[in-house]
């Protein structure tokens, strides 16, 4: 009988150690695992910052879009039926609005790369 409990007790010992040193291995991992966790989250928090840039970037470009077509539309329109009731495109009248129609855009174009370069 005390060889059974002197196994017994040599069983209590090993096992006692196995748990030790599986607490040891328990630290490490959670510590592992914070870390991961923490390098995981920081990535997402970049992932996020530069699907928000894009959309930023979506949402100042169809803006943009916009301003110019609201600006420009009115004025081809104009050019365009003036052509049409017979105007020439030696007529002063038809001049002005071409230039207008070419030097609108552009200096809209112009203050938009103006703005964008000083951004960057």
């Amino acid at each position: 009988m005390t060889a059974l409990v002197r196994d017994g007790s040599a069983d209590d010992t090993n096992s006692a150690r196995d748990v030790a040193s599986s607490l040891g291995h328990a630290d490490r991992d959670r510590e592992v695992a914070q870390s991961t966790r923490r390098v995981v989250m920081a990535s997402l928090g970049v992932m996020k910052d530069q699907k928000a840039d894009r959309n930023r970037s979506r949402s100042l470009a169809l803006a943009a879009l916009l301003v110019i077509l609201l600006i420009v539309g009115p004025l081809v329109w104009l050019a365009v039926e003036h052509f049409i009731a017979g105007g020439h495109l030696g007529d002063l009248t038809t001049e002005f609005n071409l230039w207008f129609c070419v030097l609108c855009p552009a200096i809209l174009a112009a203050a938009l790369v103006a703005g964008w370069l000083r951004k960057k």
